[in-house]
């Protein structure tokens, strides 16, 4: 900041810093926030005319600044004025400078004002525009996303209950062109497709999308540097731009959202107060035409729709979708690969290739399939089961040769099982043999010779025959047998429990009553 630009205020507050409390030009200069260089120009024109402190407390800001720095130069009228709301939304769209409209400007005009004062005439009218239109955005530069605290809500068509839905909004930063939408929640899931169908409404992707720094889109809030959520970064990657997450506490780095919101509320909300919904597509049908409306509707500050600047600023600018739709996809970190190298998903066993035994792996579970990387590279993918229990397993990931199985093999868990006993080592064979594959009986086989450690090798021997002769070929049969004692009843005895007697009670009307013939 230079002395000819510098606040009245300021210029009396370093007088009086200087004159009356004698401190020194840094000092003053730290106080009151500009550079000690500023200070001694500031108070050397003050001495060039012959200004003191008692004379500078009985002006005003304007007749000090005119003592200081003279009057003003009057403009030359016959210079013609450039439009500032042409150059305001020109200096919108990608790659405009100040400086390129002002060789424009002087290419209509070669006698017009230089670039200093052609900068100072916008600055002076920017000044004077509301604080909320003071943030300027390059087109296709940002998007803006968030919810709505006022919410919109279906009917239950079974219940009659108000069920309360989602309200999400999206603002494309130069034009103010809107999206919204209802969803169930603000999970990650409802989150991510909310903007996969804004990027399809804008036809194309912006440089950033800004969000608030919510759960679904942040995983570790910061002022700094916030985590993005896995899935919703590999969004963004997929559609080839940034999430750059709003400071917390400041409103003002997504004040278009925060307007459009307004707007939403206003425009949509209130013109659904009065109609009833049973779907949310239904709800859905209605917010886009009133969306269509909104979009459609002239902006008084502009003169034109949203739509048609939206056309001319943002839409030349945004980024093309790619062909595919990024579809969304749970991540399941640090999964353990089991000597039968599979993996436990939903209670379902899926198979990785068996050189992974004992390595920790990442699973991206789809609706209809999952895929499996180790490392950061994709291994493997499955279709889902939703089979409990169930074993998935591709022959490919099956090694040649049992005995070529890293450490572990039928043979040896079989031989395993005849240090205990010959019921638990023909146990073992039935399960391995029951299977597809035997290694899909690995773990319920360790899991039973386990037990011996809780149990001791004879019960374990004993609740093995049993299983047996029950037909019982899981580690749960196995562990159930030996939770109730069912291993020290004889094979071939069904465990029995005592009936407790009848009581007496002149209630309990018996046999008899019930054999007399009805009238």
């Amino acid at each position: 900041m230079t002395t000819e630009r510098l606040s009245m205020r300021k210029t009396k507050e370093i007088l009086r810093q200087k004159w009356t409390l004698a401190r020194t030009n840094r000092e003053i200069a730290r106080s009151v926030s500009v550079s000690a260089g500023t200070v001694g120009k500031t108070i050397s024109r003050a001495k060039a005319v012959k200004l003191d402190w008692p004379q500078v407390q009985l002006l005003d800001e304007q007749q000090l600044e005119v003592r200081l720095y003279g009057l003003p130069t009057p403009p030359t009228h016959n210079r013609p004025l450039p439009s500032m709301e042409y150059i305001h939304q020109e200096l919108r769209k990608r790659g405009v400078t100040l400086q390129l409209l002002h060789v424009e400007y002087l290419e209509s005009y070669p006698d017009g004002y230089k670039y200093t004062q052609f900068c100072e005439y916008y600055r002076q009218w920017l000044g004077k525009r509301r604080l909320v239109m003071r943030q300027s955005h390059r087109a296709g530069e940002k998007i803006f996303v968030d919810y709505s605290g006022k919410k919109p809500y279906i009917v239950d068509q079974n219940s009659g209950e108000c069920i309360e839905v989602e309200l999400f909004v999206a603002v494309v930063g130069a034009s103010n062109y809107t999206y919204v939408e209802a969803t169930r929640t603000q999970k990650a899931h409802d989150w991510i497709a909310s903007h996969v169908r804004a990027l399809e409404y804008f036809g194309g992707a912006s440089e950033m999308i800004v969000p608030d720094q919510l759960r679904s889109a942040v995983s570790r809030p910061c002022w700094y540097e916030p985590g993005i959520q896995r899935t919703y970064q590999e969004m963004a990657e997929h559609y080839g731009t940034a999430i750059v997450p709003a400071r917390p506490g400041k409103p003002r780095d997504k004040a278009k959202v925060e307007v459009g919101v307004q707007i939403a509320q206003r425009w949509v909300l209130a013109r659904l107060r009065n109609q009833t919904f049973f779907s949310l597509a239904d709800l859905n049908e209605r917010i886009l035409e009133l969306v269509e409306q909104l979009n459609g509707a002239i902006m008084r500050v502009y003169g034109k729709s949203r739509r048609q600047l939206f056309v001319e600023l943002d839409k030349p600018a945004l980024k093309p979708l790619p062909q595919g739709r990024f579809v969304y996809g749970l991540w399941k970190l640090d999964v353990g690969v089991n000597i039968d190298y599979h993996v436990q998903i939903d209670f379902h066993y899926y198979s990785v290739p068996y050189q992974l035994m004992g390595e920790r792996v990442d699973v991206k579970q789809y609706p209809m399939t999952l895929e499996v990387y180790y490392k950061g590279r994709r291994v493997t993918s499955h279709l889902c089961s939703c089979k409990r229990g169930g074993f998935t397993t591709k022959t490919e990931h099956m090694p040649k040769a049992y005995r070529e199985h890293m450490k572990w093999s039928p043979s040896r868990l079989i031989h395993w099982g005849t240090t205990i006993g010959q019921n638990t080592a023909k146990l073992i064979e039935a399960i391995l043999s029951d299977r597809p594959h035997p290694e899909q009986g690995y773990r319920s086989c360790l899991g039973i010779l386990r037990l011996g450690k809780q149990y001791g090798s004879q019960r374990l021997e004993s609740a093995c025959g049993r299983a047996l002769w029950s037909g019982g070929r899981t580690f749960r049969h196995v562990e159930a047998i030996l939770k109730n004692a069912l291993d020290r009843l004889p094979v071939g005895q069904p465990p029995t429990e005592p009936r407790p007697p009848i009581p007496v009670n002149d209630n309990v009307r018996g046999p008899a009553y019930y054999a007399q013939p009805k009238e």
